[in-house]
């Protein structure tokens, strides 16, 4: 990345849900698209709207997710919260 992402306000866009998030980053790398959408356990969850780079992702075959962002951002954006709900969840159902 030429610049990176610093700061508040940066538009993410939930491919799950459809619906755009407000973040905080602070990051000069992101990973690589055609690596990602060429790995067939690898689905991408998160797109960030101003530079289409890769927001977020999961591992399909594993119990685990990330994110290129700050979620846990106080104070500032909270529309990431719900990641921590589903963190908990995935543990939740792994110990059964």
């Amino acid at each position: 990345m030429h610049h990176g992402h610093r700061g508040i306000n940066h538009p993410v866009l939930n491919l799950k849900t459809g619906k755009g998030e407000i973040t905080s980053q602070n990051h000069g790398f992101s990973v690589d698209r055609e690596e990602t959408e060429a790995h067939p356990n690898v689905k991408i969850t998160h797109v960030c709207i101003n530079d289409n780079t890769i927001g977020g992702m999961e591992i399909t075959n594993k119990n685990c997710f990330s994110v290129q962002y700050h979620p846990e951002a106080s104070p500032g954006p909270h529309d990431a919260s719900y990641l921590f709900d589903e963190f908990i969840e995935r543990i939740k159902v792994s110990k059964n």
